[in-house]
């Protein structure tokens, strides 16, 4: 099933899948194959995405392509020297 076909079923609703196959283009990642896992009840999204295993995402059907913004810098920055 690709995302077109998903989109048509599931219209205006999160969607659980596994990405089988993506490209990076600069600081994002474009999903090219997936593997329909199911419907995700609105109330239940955040926790679904929390708990997802590799390469799962919970994705809304509203997005015409799923793109995933990288992150490559996450932490917290700390200052060294004396601090008076």
């Amino acid at each position: 099933m690709n995302w077109k076909e998903i989109r048509e079923i599931y219209p205006d609703q999160f969607v659980k899948f596994k990405v089988l196959k993506s490209h990076i283009k600069e600081d994002r990642e474009y999903v090219d194959e997936i593997a329909f896992i199911g419907p995700v009840n609105d109330d239940e999204a955040t926790k679904e995405l929390l708990h997802a295993g590799n390469n799962e995402l919970v994705y809304h059907t509203s997005k015409e392509d799923i793109v995933v913004l990288l992150r490559t810098r996450i932490g917290l920055r700390r200052l060294f020297g004396n601090a008076n």
